[in-house]
């Protein structure tokens, strides 16, 4: 990947994160938790979520390195899970909010794509749509730190789900250790991963 197409990669990652941090905290505030607010995290101005290594630096190597994965992050939008409305399924709102955000940015994407409006930017659309769907499928995979790993949680019967959920606070403690397995796991997998994220985002995009 030339240095121009990394530009591009980063650029959607930054987006996308971002929409991805802000609809943690949207939905946090809407069940009672107004931390992302109070902080200043409810905006779509970049400044305050970019993190210059999950951001910029980790998306720009991995685009460069000819990586099977593009990824990268923002910074993280606070929210405490003590002020969320009581229920079984709140936290598990808030943390599929952002994976979820970007499942429907690759779906508007492939609408933009199939319709024809912008057929010279089929190219740029097509990568939006694709970076997206990594994103939504790499965190919703249920290990520590990820999204997915309070969704999964939530679903579990309550005998599991307490000894899961231990399990996820300890490694919550340490998320450079879960980011290390999921890394491992996803560059072990190497292409056939790489096939799951461009066959879906075919699907979406009807190429």
């Amino acid at each position: 990947m030339d240095i121009t197409s990394a530009i591009f990669v980063v650029a959607i990652i930054i987006f996308s994160a971002i929409i991805h941090e802000v609809m943690h905290g949207y939905v946090a505030d809407m069940l009672g938790d107004p931390t992302a607010r109070y902080a200043g995290r409810l905006t779509l101005n970049p400044i305050p979520h970019i993190d210059l290594f999950g951001s910029i630096i980790l998306p720009v190597m991995l685009a460069l390195s000819h990586s099977p994965i593009f990824f990268g992050y923002a910074k993280p939008v606070p929210y405490n899970p003590y002020n969320l409305r009581h229920g079984r399924f709140s936290e598990a709102f808030v943390s599929g909010a952002g994976p979820l955000s970007n499942l429907v940015i690759a779906l508007i994407g492939g609408l933009i794509i199939r319709s024809g409006i912008v057929e010279q930017a089929n190219d740029i659309v097509f990568l939006v749509v694709s970076v997206n769907i990594m994103l939504f499928l790499f965190n919703l995979i249920p290990i520590p730190p990820m999204d997915g790993s309070k969704v999964f949680e939530a679903f579990l019967p309550r005998s599991l789900a307490r000894g899961y959920g231990a399990w996820r606070h300890r490694m919550e403690q340490s998320p450079l250790i879960g980011m290390a397995i999921l890394l491992l796991i996803v560059f072990v997998l190497g292409g056939a991963w790489s096939t799951l994220i461009y066959s879906l985002a075919q699907a979406i995009a009807g190429m």
